[in-house]
């Protein structure tokens, strides 16, 4: 079978025609994984800096105790910085435990998880009705604060859970925990910020009144 100039032409152009869009096909093809990866780069910049800047914003608490009469005491918490900061739209406040101790109710001859997490493991706990204090004494109504501004806290000493036994089981807890620190977890939001931070503040115990010798 011959193939005359006509045909020869028409393929030939057709070919060339196919060759061009394969050509184009691959050059949309470049342009487009050229364009996903600078969306990608601008999105790794901008994650960066959203993380950078999140960091930088870190609330700084500066917290002390103050005992009182009895078993009382007020605690002040004071939101001191970033300035840039400016202010802390929700804060939650909580009282962690004062020791490392997993407390878990899979052990053998534990009590309930619920009961174990009700208690305060730590030597002081709010005030029962003060600030909006749940009824573990574990947290407060959240609140909001401007940097350079703090809030007082009422707190009273807390209290062996009731499973203990034994007619010394006050003084053991509270040599438990005599030295302990009271441990917060403060969680804390910012109107238009996604992403809250959480910033544990320890608070050291204030050192005994010294001992006033008579006569």
């Amino acid at each position: 079978m011959s193939i005359n100039g006509g045909d020869i032409a028409t393929i030939t152009i057709a070919a060339f025609g196919l060759g061009i869009s394969v050509v184009a096909w691959q050059a949309a093809a470049r342009s487009a994984a050229e364009a996903k990866r600078s969306a990608d780069s601008a999105e790794s910049v901008a994650r960066i800096e959203r993380e950078r800047w999140h960091s930088d914003q870190t609330p700084i608490f500066k917290a002390k105790l103050e005992k009182q009469e009895g078993d009382r005491a007020q605690l002040d918490l004071q939101l001191v910085g970033p300035l840039s900061l400016q202010s802390l739209d929700r804060i939650e406040l909580t009282i962690a435990n004062s020791d490392d101790l997993v407390r878990s109710a899979q052990l053998a001859g534990s009590r309930p998880q619920a009961e174990l997490d009700a208690q305060v493991w730590g030597p002081w706990r709010f005030g029962a009705s003060a600030d909006g204090a749940d009824a573990t004494g574990k947290t407060v109504e959240p609140f909001g604060l401007k940097v350079g501004r703090g809030r007082p806290f009422a707190l009273e000493r807390t209290v062996p859970p009731h499973w203990q036994e034994g007619d010394d089981r006050m003084q053991r807890w509270a040599e438990q925990f005599r030295s302990k620190p009271v441990r917060l977890l403060v969680r804390c939001r910012k109107d238009g910020v996604v992403d809250p931070w959480v910033v544990p503040v320890d608070v050291e115990m204030p050192p005994p009144l010294p001992m006033v010798a008579f006569g």
